[in-house]
């Protein structure tokens, strides 16, 4: 990964706390994760049950043009509003219903739903209880995100450089 990622990561026994409870989740389903490091994001809020989630990155292929991750939700957590400049996503529910917020419309995702999300097409998802989603898309860069939240914008700004 990079220093940016790495400074939006969870740090001490709440990520190790958040990473026994995920996996505890992913035993009872039934499932296996990539053997990659994970991420624990709570983008820089400091309150990772509300505002974070886990990404298992799969591949981030600059050259080759995609990227493919699982990310968790806990039960009320939400990934913030943000949009992408370049980046093209399509998410796909493995597990659980999430509420996916698009443009200020609200959809409910269950298990199955695929929804694709273009660039600049501002949206935020939040567990409803436990979810996996599988996200695929063109390459993943820090730079690419605009964060609605500004203090989540200031602090990447700050932490980009």
């Amino acid at each position: 990964m990079n220093e940016a990622i790495d400074s939006m990561q969870l740090q001490g026994p709440k990520r190790r706390e958040s990473l026994d409870n995920f996996a505890r989740q992913i035993a009872q389903w039934g499932l296996a994760m990539p053997p990659v490091e994970p991420l624990v994001i709570d983008f820089g809020m400091g309150d990772f049950d509300r505002v974070g989630l886990i990404e298992y990155w799969i591949a981030n292929e600059l050259e080759a043009g995609y990227c493919g991750k699982y990310l968790f939700l806990f039960d009320g957590q939400q990934c913030p509003f943000h949009g992408h400049k370049q980046k093209y996503e399509t998410f796909f529910v493995v597990k659980g219903e999430v509420k996916m917020v698009v443009g200020g419309k609200e959809q409910i995702m269950n298990q199955g739903a695929v929804l694709a999300m273009p660039p600049g097409d501002v949206h935020s998802f939040t567990g409803i209880g436990n979810a996996l989603i599988l996200e695929i898309s063109t390459p993943c860069l820090v730079s690419d995100n605009e964060f609605k939240d500004p203090k989540i914008a200031e602090w990447l700004k700050n932490n980009l450089k």
